[in-house]
């Protein structure tokens, strides 16, 4: 299927397409007129890195958790190396929120300050 195709099947755009394809995530091959051709696994393989991002990973972390995803909702098997770069992400998750909420906490407390 060509680039629009795939873009109407899952609701991404060409523009995204063609990124996740730089950044090493989605493979296509191109036809006699140079055009992008995907084959059925796309549709997959674009429902997966979605739901990856969704999880708030990164395009690097997501190249090295496909090699380990199956199905659309991205089931990993973890192997050790993958389970070790998701707790490494979960723990710099985890700095992140708590440095929201401490910047949470400072502003609000220049509301109770102010009275409002």
């Amino acid at each position: 299927m060509r680039i629009g195709e795939l873009a109407g099947r899952t609701g991404v755009s060409t523009r995204l397409l063609r990124y996740y394809e730089e950044q090493g995530l989605l493979a296509a091959s191109r036809d006699r007129n140079g055009y992008r051709c995907y084959g059925e696994d796309a549709v997959v393989r674009v429902r997966q890195i979605r739901r990856l991002l969704g999880a708030g990973l990164t395009t690097e972390v997501i190249a090295s958790a496909l090699q380990c995803a199956s199905g659309e909702d991205a089931h990993l098997d973890l192997c050790p190396e993958l389970a070790r770069l998701l707790h490494r992400e979960l723990t710099a998750m985890d700095d992140r929120i708590g440095t929201l909420q401490r910047r949470r906490s400072a502003l609000a407390g220049y509301l109770t300050e102010e009275g409002g």
